[in-house]
């Protein structure tokens, strides 16, 4: 009898050593998860396409108007970025201009915004203008790039790339068609949902679901 009542101390002490490192795991699991900054362009103004003023400065300003805004959504994570690489594009391949936003720490669940003059150089102007005229859009598109890494209580994960796009549409004011803001998107996988997550933690979560099944 002795025997058997060790036996059962045994396994119960085992059953609650796996339901520990299965919730712990659980914890540290959700402590990691990341998710990357939402990038949007909230305005953008090309002067020298409002139709409706003709005056020589105004045709003869050169410059877009940007309004960046980046958002960290998460509550409980801050995100460190490195210098912002901005590089702007008529049709989609033309190279006009560049622009950098220094790099700086955003907290938790906070948005920033970055606004901005830049100069247009080699836009064909006389071609956007006669598309904006005749009632069509000129197209811009807007590309960021850089690094972040993601703060969780004291400590910083390793940096991941983060590059997004987004195309622009200019109407005849001079201004961006959609009022709403333009989301810069990625094709790629989110850098902040892969293999940081994918560690221990994860893999005695796993040996604990199939340890009960």
């Amino acid at each position: 009898m002795a025997e058997d009542g060790g036996s059962g101390g045994c396994g119960r002490c085992c059953c609650s050593f796996i339901f520990t490192s299965g919730l712990t795991a659980l914890f540290m699991w959700l402590s990691l998860r990341t998710s990357n900054p939402t990038c949007s362009i909230q305005d953008f103004y090309v002067p020298a396409l409002n139709t409706t003023d003709n005056s020589t400065s105004t045709r003869n300003n050169h410059t877009i108007s940007f309004d960046l805004k980046l958002d960290n959504g998460m509550k409980d994570k801050g995100v460190r970025y490195s210098n912002i690489s901005l590089a702007f594009y008529y049709n989609s391949n033309l190279s006009i201009a560049n622009y950098t936003v220094r790099g700086f720490y955003q907290g938790h669940n906070k948005n920033t915004h970055r606004r901005d003059l830049v100069e247009a150089r080699e836009l064909p102007w006389p071609a956007a203008i006669d598309a904006v005229s005749n009632r069509s859009t000129a197209n811009f598109t807007v590309k960021l790039a850089t690094k972040v890494k993601f703060k969780i209580m004291f400590w910083y994960t390793k940096r991941h790339s983060l590059e997004v796009r987004g195309d622009v549409q200019v109407n005849d004011s001079g201004k961006k068609v959609n009022r709403k803001g333009l989301k810069l998107k990625s094709g790629a996988p989110d850098p902040g949902r892969n293999s940081m997550r994918v560690g221990p933690a994860f893999v005695i979560f796993t040996c604990f679901i199939n340890l009960l099944l």
